[in-house]
């Protein structure tokens, strides 16, 4: 695919090319990491670098073509999100968060010929909708709560972990709804993040990625319309459009964090040899590299289990084993590139401990290592992963 990416570098006056978006995330890098330690260091939201990638033509790259977008596929914006982690993490993973949105209709647009996704894509390529995720919330479970009115529900709930939210205008999420039997399903719908009954707030102070600006968002008597629900499933348990969300989204989410170690991996060498190598460095070089490449490869993997295009429990398992893998190894990574470098990697200025503080984000995104473990048994021995999660 190819998209416009701007010149930042001149007097002001874009100069428009076309390139792909993994090219146009190499141009951005210098923006990008010439900002990061500010965003870090005062809690704030990357707003300015989310201008520069709507500008850039980054927001519309998954659309597909035919509908107006860049018509980049899952490996292409992985690799997107992993060179832009180089530079920023907070940026490459709060960007994961709409970028898997868009991906996961377009999927379903080019794969199941699904045409009631048509014209948000369609908006997103034009309009240059940022699209939220509220999944750190829901997942299988669900959250919050949808209750019966004419013509649709009314929603109350709060959803945590919104990376990207002021900047935001759909919230993909969903609520709770328990009829009069007891029985609970799950509604998914847009939340227009304009609504009056609609707000954000700001409680995102955490240990790293904090500029993806994850905030809460509240829901207070937000009305759905019937014909704004874009399906529903039972909740507590698996659905196939669950096994699809899974099987996409987490490869371009870890890209991120694999970025991250990637360049942790850099500056840990870069100060190394400045010093005279000795045994214990070469050992360490050797583990934090043998680190790597076993994040590498499981993130491979999970690149290569997409691009079969059959979503399922089995899909959902081995994006998941390597969603596990990628987050071992790539925390495992960042340490020993800490320990390497030795002191000076302590020092803010050298950007290392920032990375040490983002990386731990990795363990926290769904299956985690529990319910991973159990659904890759479950799936071994041949037993039901419905309620595994």
């Amino acid at each position: 695919m190819s998209t416009a990416s701007i010149d930042t570098t001149g007097d002001g006056a874009a100069a428009v090319s076309i390139a792909s978006p993994v090219a146009i995330a190499r141009e951005l890098l210098p923006t990008l990491a010439e900002r990061a330690e500010r965003f870090d260091e005062t809690d704030s939201f990357v707003a300015e670098n989310y201008a520069l990638l709507k500008e850039a033509g980054l927001v519309e790259a998954g659309v597909p073509a035919e509908l107006g977008g860049g018509g980049a596929d899952v490996a292409e914006l992985a690799e997107m999100l992993r060179v832009m982690a180089h530079a920023c993490g907070s940026t490459a993973l709060a960007f994961s968060m709409h970028t898997h949105q868009v991906a996961i209709p377009a999927w379903r647009w080019r794969h199941q010929q699904v045409a009631a996704v048509e014209p948000l894509l369609k908006r997103v390529a034009t309009e240059r909708l940022i699209l939220l995720s509220s999944g750190g919330s829901d997942w299988i479970g669900g959250s919050g709560k949808a209750v019966k009115a004419d013509g649709g529900y009314r929603v109350t709930a709060r959803k945590v972990f919104t990376s990207g939210a002021e900047a935001g205008d759909i919230l993909m999420t969903g609520a709770v709804y328990e009829d009069e039997y007891g029985v609970q399903s799950v509604i998914h719908f847009g939340a227009p993040m304009k609504s009056s009954e609609v707000r954000v707030v700001n409680t995102w102070r955490t240990l790293g990625m904090r500029g993806t600006g994850s905030q809460d968002v509240v829901l207070e008597e937000l009305f759905i319309p019937d014909a704004g629900v874009a399906f529903t499933r039972k909740a507590g348990e698996w659905h196939p459009v669950f096994q699809i969300i899974a099987t996409i989204a987490f490869p371009l989410i870890y890209a991120a964090y694999l970025g991250v170690a990637e360049s942790a991996r850099d500056i840990a060498i870069d100060l190394a040899k400045r010093k005279e190598p000795r045994p214990y460095t070469l050992d360490l070089a050797g583990r934090m590299d043998t680190s790597l490449r076993a994040a590498q490869l499981a993130h491979r993997w999970m690149l290569e289990t997409v691009a079969k295009n059959a979503p399922s429990a089995e899909s959902v398992n081995e994006v998941m084993i390597g969603r596990s893998l990628v987050a071992e190894h790539a925390i495992r990574t960042v340490e020993l590139a800490l320990e390497l470098s030795g002191g000076a990697g302590f020092y803010r200025r050298n950007g290392l401990e920032r990375r040490f503080r983002d990386i731990q984000g990795a363990r926290f995104h769904p299956l985690q290592t529990g319910p991973q473990a159990r659904y890759a048994g479950a799936i071994a021995l041949g037993q039901p992963v419905t309620q595994i999660y």
